[in-house]
């Protein structure tokens, strides 16, 4: 994985990136809702709506559940961001 920005221990502290189980947001399939883009929480696992669709669930999620850092479940991406440090990486 490529260095975090400075500061960020949450990034620093992700091993192995963990990667969508399916590529739709859970929340969004329970209530029927539609999505723009997925981010899947390297804490959980989860893999939810990103900040442009219209329930925002990924960032919902790390608010409630303190689980800060995501990666893009966006076929061909390959970043992580942390909410609470509001740090990008590549990896």
């Amino acid at each position: 994985m490529a260095a975090p920005r400075a500061g960020c221990s949450h990034i620093a502290a992700v091993e192995t990136v963990r990667q969508p189980l399916e590529r739709v947001c859970e929340d969004c399939v329970t209530i029927g809702s539609r999505w723009v883009h997925l981010r899947t929480c390297q804490t959980c696992g989860g893999t939810r709506c990103c900040d442009s669709s219209p329930n925002q669930h990924a960032s919902r999620h790390a608010r409630s559940s303190g689980h800060p850092v995501i990666a893009s479940a966006e076929e061909g991406e390959r970043w992580l961001y942390c909410y609470q440090d509001d740090a990008f990486a590549d990896y």
